[in-house]
């Protein structure tokens, strides 16, 4: 097959969500589509003993939630998919944010009874701001909710979208009856059986045929007629190309535990979501189908093996072709490596593959040469854009409870933070080491890993800050600067990359700060000019 048609037959997307909506749920069933997997698992139910395939961390399945953002492939209808399942809990905001620099397009999820919830709001404003193709799953039909036309309201209004359902429910919760598949014209009817194979589909070309009312009864019949003329006069018509620029978003309706509704999105998808797209670095804009490799590390995971301690660094390609035992030049570093063993994924399952092609995700054993944001080239000098860190919102000192283990400590530490799983802080006054979080359960994560992974014990001491500032000043030699460093010295600290940064109390302060120092610069994300 030539490169061009494989970068075409790549189809690279995110499954962002509020926690609980189902979407570790709904991967586990577009792979089973896929032949991928041959049961699925549900994260929350006790019966059945598998766990979900893409929760592979210990913590995950004790707690029934996602921490880590995993990568699952599998092909479908001559496609090659990619999907990113991503944590939906907040605490874990920042691993999805980087995550979706990586996709081509995003499935968004929202649960039928809560409608679009915070997280989902936060979400959909960083695609939103990507121009990044989006398509809305509502989830749980099978559950009472609200009624559909509502539920796309609030999605139009919260989440600042132009929807257009390409499918629609007949009936809901306890009526649920199936869907009528506006995309193909056919109907799916609902056994409320998810062990069953997927129910045959009717189709109908007209739904002013009298067998309408043989199936589904007359008065939901009556209802899905005048539904569907509701749909024609209010909705705009679905245009791919509106779709592709990010202007308007389809929407499927379905209850993915029950694996209904599933195959009419993945069909549809694979038909209309994007292959790669181009990738904008410092230099110049990047298109996939230029010869020459390119790609970043978005996310680097370790010990996804307990039994071998080693590390990945999950890359994106965004051009040309991964040549395993080729070398490719890591720009930071400025040196040349070879990968002998570039892993491509099936959620813990790994396998080497020979050659990927832009749009794919490779995974590469790493010794501690990544940082998240790094870029591999063919030897051209160029940095890929938009993978910042941000301020992180809760502060605590990390004390050793080991004194014998000193060394795993430190190990555990900096490897936890090469990953993305938090920021390190160094006081410059004493020395002693602050870990910075986006949400309060990763130190529960940090200290659970330490000590499983590492054999590292710790304990935190809390630390009253409200928010950590980058600082640059337009002149380090300055006065200025000077009485900065010397007013604030308890509260500067040094990143994992020693730049300097404010640790500040509250907002008062960062507000009196800049306007007494004003030729001191404060950023809240590390990625500025």
């Amino acid at each position: 097959m030539s490169f061009l048609k494989e970068i075409q037959r790549r189809r690279t997307f995110g499954i962002i969500s509020h926690p609980d909506a189902g979407k570790t749920t709904l991967t586990e069933k577009l792979l089973l589509f896929g032949g991928a997997i041959q049961e699925a698992g549900a994260v929350k139910n006790n019966k059945i003993k598998k766990g979900a395939t893409s929760d592979f961390m210990e913590i995950e399945r004790q707690r029934g939630i996602s921490v880590s953002t995993s990568v699952l492939a599998f092909n479908y209808k001559d496609k090659k998919i990619n999907i990113l399942d991503t944590p939906g809990h907040k605490d874990f905001a920042e691993d999805t944010f980087r995550t979706l620099t990586a996709v081509d397009s995003v499935i968004v999820v929202i649960d039928v009874a809560k409608g679009v919830e915070e997280q989902t709001e936060k979400l959909v404003a960083v695609c939103r701001l990507r121009n990044i193709p989006i398509i809305v799953f509502i989830n749980k039909l099978d559950r009472e909710g609200k009624d559909a036309f509502d539920l796309m309201d609030e999605v139009e209004q919260k989440l600042g979208l132009t929807v257009t359902p390409l499918s629609f429910p007949i009936g809901m919760g306890y009526d649920f009856q199936g869907i009528y598949n506006l995309w193909e014209q056919n109907i799916n009817l609902f056994s409320g059986d998810s062990r069953k194979n997927i129910e045959e589909t009717i189709a109908f070309s007209d739904v002013q045929n009298p067998e309408l009312e043989k199936i589904i009864g007359q008065k939901p019949a009556e209802r899905l007629r005048e539904e569907l003329e509701l749909i024609d006069e209010v909705y705009p018509k679905f245009d791919q190309k509106l779709y592709l620029e990010g202007k308007l978003q389809p929407v499927f309706f379905g209850s993915a535990l029950n694996n209904f509704g599933v195959r009419e999105l993945l069909d549809c998808f694979v038909d209309i979501a994007p292959s790669p797209r181009p990738k904008e670095s410092e230099t110049r804009l990047v298109n996939p189908t230029e010869e020459k490799m390119t790609g970043f590390v978005f996310k680097i995971h370790a010990n996804m093996d307990p039994k071998h301690r080693d590390r990945l660094a999950f890359i994106k390609i965004v051009s040309g072709t991964f040549e395993r035992n080729k070398p490719y030049f890591h720009v930071r570093q400025k040196k040349n490596f070879k990968f002998s063993s570039p892993n491509a994924f099936f959620a813990e399952k790994k396998e080497i593959v020979d050659i990927s092609y832009s749009g794919d995700i490779v995974g590469l054993h790493d010794t501690g040469n990544f940082k998240i944001g790094d870029t591999l080239t063919e030897g051209e000098v160029m940095n890929f854009k938009g993978i910042p860190s941000f301020s992180p919102e809760h502060f605590r000192y990390i004390n050793n409870a080991d004194p014998l283990k000193a060394k795993q400590l430190d190990k555990g530490i900096d490897q936890l933070m090469d990953e993305g799983v938090a920021q390190l802080f160094t006081l410059e006054m004493n020395n002693r080491k602050v870990i910075g979080t986006v949400g309060a359960l990763q130190y529960e994560v940090i200290q659970y890993r330490l000590e499983h992974e590492y054999g590292a014990k710790c304990t935190y001491e809390n630390f009253p800050v409200h928010k950590a500032c980058w600082v640059k000043p337009d002149d380090a030699k300055s006065e200025e600067f000077k009485e900065f460093k010397r007013i604030k010295q308890k509260f500067l600290a040094k990143d994992k990359y020693n730049q300097l940064v404010f640790l500040a109390d509250s907002d008062f302060t960062i507000q009196m700060t800049v306007s007494k120092y004003p030729n001191v610069k404060l950023f809240f994300t590390s990625e500025f000019d």
